[in-house]
C-alpha cells in the first residue's frame, strides 16, 4: 500500500473546525500526517472531532481550544502536538475573521486593532512557537500562513483586512529569510473568493451569482482548493520553495477583482461599521450611519 505525501508528519492547523482549515485538516490526515487542530470556537470542534474520530482517524488528530490571538494559547497548542504525536514538522497559520468594516472614518480603533490581533499577531506567534520546535528537532519544517488577494491590492477587502493580510504576506517573507538556514520554509497561501461560511455568510445563491460575474474560472472556489496547495507546500514536494505567495483565485487578481460593493455582505458597508467574528463562534456587531 501507497503511503501517503505527508506520511509520518505532524501538523497544526488553525482554524481547522471549519471551511479552509476543516478541508485542510482531512486532505492531511487523508495523506498520513497526524493533526492538531485549534479553534476558537468549542462546539464546532468537538463535532469536527467526533466526526473525524468516527471516520477511523481516532490516535490521529487532536482539538484544543485556542485564541490565535494569546500567547499562552499557541503555546499550549504547539505543546500539545509535541505531547501527542511526539515532533511537529508543519504549521497551518489559517485561523481568522472578517473583522473590522466601514468607512475609514467609522470604524472603532478597538475593532481595528482586534482585527490586526487574530489575523497578523496570530501568524507571529504561530510561527514563532513552531520554529523554536523545529529548530530544535534539526530536521526543517515548514510554516503556511493564509493572506489574501486582499492584501496584494485596493478593492477586494475591507481597509483592516486587507492590510492586515498584506502584513501576512511581509511577515512570511522576511521570516522565511530568516529561518531558511534551519532549512524552515514559510509560505503564504492568498486565496480569491472561496466557498466557505465565512465568505458567503449564509447567502449562499446569492454568493454564487457575484462569483460567476466577476471570477474568470467558471468554477467556484473550494476550501479542498486551499488544501491542495497547502498539501503541496507542506509535503517534499516543495522543499525547494519559500518566501512566496500562492494565488489561489481562479484568475481573479488577474482580471482586478473590483469586488468591494459587489458581494452581497460587502453591498452596503458604507452605511455600516462594526466587527465581523466569521466562524469563531462569537456574535458580529454592527451599527447602522
Amino acid at each position: 500500500m501507497m503511503s501517503g505525501r505527508l506520511e509520518s508528519k505532524v501538523a497544526i492547523i488553525t482554524g481547522g473546525a471549519s471551511g479552509m482549515g476543516l478541508a485542510t485538516v482531512r486532505r492531511f490526515l487523508q495523506e498520513g500526517a497526524s493533526v492538531v487542530i485549534g479553534d476558537l470556537n468549542a462546539e464546532n470542534g468537538r463535532a469536527v472531532l467526533e466526526e473525524l474520530n468516527a471516520e477511523g482517524y481516532e490516535g490521529k488528530v487532536r482539538f484544543t481550544v485556542t485564541d490565535v490571538s494569546i500567547e499562552d494559547d499557541v503555546a499550549a497548542m504547539t505543546e500539545l502536538a509535541v505531547d501527542s504525536f511526539g515532533r511537529l514538522d508543519v504549521v497551518f497559520n489559517n485561523a481568522g475573521i472578517g473583522g473590522a468594516f466601514g468607512p475609514i472614518t467609522e470604524i472603532e480603533v478597538d475593532d481595528w486593532d482586534a482585527t490586526f490581533h487574530i489575523l497578523v499577531r496570530s501568524v507571529f506567534l504561530g510561527t514563532k512557537h513552531a520554529a523554536r520546535v523545529m529548530m530544535n528537532q534539526g530536521e526543517g519544517g515548514s510554516i503556511i500562513n493564509t493572506a489574501s488577494i486582499a492584501g496584494m491590492g485596493g478593492g477586494a477587502g475591507p481597509q483592516a483586512y486587507s492590510a492586515a493580510k498584506a502584513a501576512v504576506v511581509s511577515l512570511s517573507k522576511t521570516t522565511a529569510i530568516e529561518l531558511a538556514a534551519s532549512e524552515i520554509r514559510v509560505n503564504a497561501i492568498c486565496p480569491g473568493i472561496i466557498f466557505t461560511p465565512l465568505m458567503h455568510s449564509g447567502n449562499e445563491e446569492q454568493a454564487e451569482e457575484v462569483i460567476s460575474e466577476i471570477q474568470p474560472l467558471p468554477k467556484r472556489g473550494e476550501g479542498s482548493d486551499i488544501a491542495g496547495m497547502a498539501l503541496f507546500l507542506a509535503s517534499d514536494d516543495s522543499l525547494f520553495v519559500t518566501g512566496q505567495e500562492h494565488i489561489v483565485d481562479g484568475g481573479l487578481l488577474a482580471s482586478g477583482p473590483r469586488m468591494l460593493g459587489r458581494m452581497h455582505n460587502s453591498r452596503n458597508l458604507h452605511r455600516m461599521a462594526g466587527m465581523a467574528y466569521g466562524t469563531s463562534g462569537q456574535t458580529a456587531s454592527y451599527r447602522r450611519l
